[in-house]
């Protein structure tokens, strides 16, 4: 793994803007500790043309205090502890599940939320971690994590700019290789609290560090609008079937969704490059498109030329262009000039 200006790599894959964008279907806790349904998720990705899928490693009693029993997230009426306890895969099944990844030939990534998960991922040989938006400000953690040296993607949900900037100066100090994701934190998100203009503003403010979306709607509209933005990776939630029950599952894709974003993702890619300029593959409408100089009436030989007897008419391949009108005013004409014809260099003085 290497960091430069705009670039990050997770073992051969290339995040860069030279490189199409990274799409991440997040498996998270859509398989409700099941690790047969987790193997069925990935399966789902795996057909859909990914080449990465992320997971949520949680070890309830490292992550959460016993106060986390009387918390109920907007999305479930269950309190989290109890969602993560139910959600979660041990050990065993964890590293059973990183292993089907790897013989799929997928990159495996995770989001840690506790010590213990990160020691745990270090131990299977992750290549990365996944910082979730509730770890943005947990400066404890983060400099745990650091400490390993490894790629890091960092969602930014539930922050304003200035809290991003104080992360990324304690992040700075540590390493130089993360990326940011604009995310909002609602499963699902409505369309008025996407703030897609939140991928311009993190580019102004950090404009040598990748940045993606983490997108929580129901849908890939916003996806593709922050590719077009320039976002380089996609975080999706993702499930193999929408009937699965979670407090997931309303914000997620499944396969046909997932594969069609990929191909989208591909397309809008390769549609947004490029600045505003002349390009030469246009020439070709531009010759019926614009317009020349022409007569409107008979002009004879000496007679000046006005506003009574050229006028601009397409196409454009005329030696005089619309452009040139005004100057072409007042010149004499060195011939008699026929009516509707494109006025040509030797034609005037």
């Amino acid at each position: 793994m290497y960091y430069n200006s705009k670039k990050i790599k997770i073992e051969q894959r290339v995040i860069s803007s030279n490189h199409k964008p990274l799409i991440i279907p997040e498996l998270g806790i859509n398989h409700n500790g099941s690790l047969s349904t987790a193997f069925k998720i990935v399966d789902a990705a795996k057909r859909a043309g990914a080449e990465i899928i992320k997971h949520q490693t949680h070890i309830p009693y490292d992550e959460m205090s016993f106060e986390a029993k009387f918390i109920k997230p907007g999305n479930s009426k269950k309190n989290i502890f109890d969602i993560i306890s139910n959600s979660s895969l041990n050990e065993e099944d964890e590293y059973k599940l990183y292993k089907y990844v790897k013989r799929k030939k997928m990159i495996f990534l995770s989001t840690p939320f506790g010590r213990a998960a990160v020691d745990r991922l270090v131990k299977f040989g992750v290549s990365a971690f996944k910082i979730g938006s509730g770890e943005l400000n947990n400066f404890p953690l983060l400099d745990y994590i650091c400490k390993f040296k490894k790629p890091l993607i960092v969602s930014t949900g539930m922050q304003s700019i200035s809290g991003v900037k104080k992360t990324v100066r304690f992040l700075e100090k540590r390493t130089k290789n993360f990326a940011l994701m604009h995310t909002t934190n609602l499963y699902p998100t409505p369309d008025n609290l996407i703030r897609l203009d939140s991928i311009t503003q993190l580019k102004k403010y950090f404009p040598n560090t990748i940045i993606g979306l983490s997108d929580h709607t129901s849908n890939n509209i916003s996806s593709l609008g922050a590719i077009a933005l320039g976002a380089l990776i996609i975080e999706k939630h993702f499930v193999d079937k929408k009937k699965r029950k979670g407090p997931d599952i309303q914000a997620s894709i499944d396969e046909s969704e997932l594969k069609e974003l990929i191909k989208n993702s591909e397309i809008m890619y390769v549609q947004k490059q490029g600045l505003k300029n002349y390009l030469k593959e246009e020439q070709v409408t531009r010759n019926f498109a614009f317009a020349s100089v022409v007569s409107i009436k008979d002009i004879r030989k000496g007679e000046k030329l006005s506003s009574k007897n050229i006028w601009v008419k397409r196409p454009g391949t005329g030696y005089f262009k619309a452009i040139d009108y005004k100057k072409l005013i007042g010149k004499k004409a060195t011939k008699n000039i026929i009516r509707n014809v494109q006025i040509r260099k030797n034609d005037i003085k």
